[in-house]
């Protein structure tokens, strides 16, 4: 067990430590304000005050911490290299050159996020906006490479400390934003289809002469048997279309069946519609379509998917959310994991981490029941936003699994069936796709 001394405990600090030693180095922690407890320790300690207690410590000066704020103002900060990697919130006279909670607390709970900000054409958080974009780290996990370090550093200063580090991981998602390009949309929405884009492509389509583009579930699935893969897939179940909401209806039987499919063999999740942003009563109710289209097959009963609890996992359509509200939102609603943590303008790490964590709402100073699970690339960014080719797109892969590797991270991805479908626009994504799978099954 790894003992923590502080002059004063918050729930911002247990939060934070609790996250740090427990889900990063796989170590029990506790936290005392009893230096006398502290100085008979003989195990790993840390000594977060600005009071040396005894040489046996490691030492985090953190008096001036915001982890003992019960507010959310302005910060100033200073970033600097240390090591090799960015830091800030500089300290003196300690075993680290900064304070690694309250750095670690203010990217990971998003704290800019809850204070005065631009935002995107979409309402979103921009980007910009974001320390890691300003001072260049949003590509790596740096909250992961400094818990490496400190890690790293316990380990020589106490012999007996022995974590237990989680090991890396890859994890495949995939949003149905437009089930099919062409099929199942009715005669009126492929008529006005028509008009705008006349194409020989949509009446071979609808003729039977020809598979639908974005169709590509039967080869997602044998590249799944084939890699022994275990996807998540987010449906898009709008109750009606709209400017950003597309997908197929989900009161079609297409729409059902494709869902009763994938829910019998992969775990599945809501992917809440646009509309339902500002309307709570309608994501409740996207989210019981969703169940009811999940737990019956095809004769009538139920699926392998009722064996299962509630549906409780759900990932946001065009990222599309703000907070602490959207998260409040779902947690009411009953979701318990999101995967929405990312940008939906440029790839890298939002929170500027590379695992699971469960999200601290800033507002009420209290950890919820909602797991978030950040993600790090979205092939609708490397393509739309950062304008890349896929060469520079699997070189961003590249990158993206050695650093999740070299930390024990989670490399979560997005992908989209239209992306890897036989569309002429996407030529090519199939193979990259397929490229990226073997680089991370090594």
């Amino acid at each position: 067990m790894v003992l923590v001394y502080s002059h004063i405990t918050s729930p911002r600090l247990q939060y934070i430590c609790s996250f740090i030693f427990k889900e990063l180095m796989g170590a029990d922690v506790f936290i005392t304000i009893d230096s006398e407890e502290f100085r008979n320790h003989t195990g790993p300690k840390v000594n977060y005050s600005d009071t040396k207690i005894d040489g046996a410590e490691f030492r985090i000066d953190g008096h001036r911490s915001i982890l003992f704020d019960e507010i959310i103002i302005q910060q100033e900060i200073i970033c600097f290299d240390s090591n090799g990697t960015k830091a800030f919130f500089r300290t003196h006279d300690s075993d680290l050159p900064f304070d690694i909670f309250a750095a670690s607390f203010y990217l990971i709970t998003r704290y800019e996020e809850y204070l005065p900000h631009k935002k995107d054409m979409y309402g979103r958080y921009a980007h910009e906006n974001a320390l890691a974009f300003k001072e260049h780290f949003l590509q790596v996990p740096l909250i992961n490479m400094w818990v490496k370090e400190f890690t790293d550093k316990l380990k020589q200063k106490f012999s007996t400390f022995n974590p237990q580090c989680p090991t890396f991981n890859a994890q495949l998602t995939y949003d149905i934003d437009i089930a099919y390009s062409y099929k199942h949309k009715g005669v009126l929405r492929n008529a006005g289809g028509f008009l705008k884009s006349p194409s020989t492509e949509r009446i071979k389509v609808l003729t039977g002469a020809a598979p639908d583009p974005f169709d590509s579930y039967n080869w997602l699935d044998e590249l799944h048997q084939r890699y022994d893969l275990k996807p998540l897939y987010f449906f898009l179940v709008a109750q009606r279309n709209g400017q950003y909401d597309k997908n197929i209806l989900p009161h079609k039987n297409a729409m059902w069946k494709l869902v009763q499919q994938h829910a019998k063999k992969y775990a599945i999740g809501l992917h809440p519609s646009w509309q339902s942003g500002d309307d709570p009563a309608l994501l409740k109710k996207e989210k019981e379509q969703l169940e009811a289209m999940a737990g019956q097959d095809d004769s009538g009963g139920r699926s392998a998917f009722s064996g299962l609890n509630n549906l409780t996992s759900s990932r946001q359509h065009y990222i599309r959310f703000n907070l602490p509200a959207g998260y409040n939102r779902l947690i009411e609603t009953g979701i318990t994991n999101d995967y929405s943590m990312g940008y939906g303008s440029i790839n890298g790490f939002r929170a500027s981490v590379a695992s699971p964590f469960y999200w601290y709402n800033l507002e009420k100073e209290e950890q919820t029941t909602l797991r978030v699970h950040p993600f790090c690339f979205m092939d609708a960014n490397s393509f739309y936003e950062q304008k890349q080719t896929k060469e520079q797109t699997m070189e961003e892969l590249k990158h993206y699994r050695s650093v999740c590797k070299e930390v024990n991270g989670v490399l979560c991805s997005i992908w989209h069936n239209n992306f890897l479908g036989t569309a002429k626009e996407f030529e090519g994504w199939r193979e990259l796709y397929e490229e990226f799978i073997t680089l991370v099954r090594q």
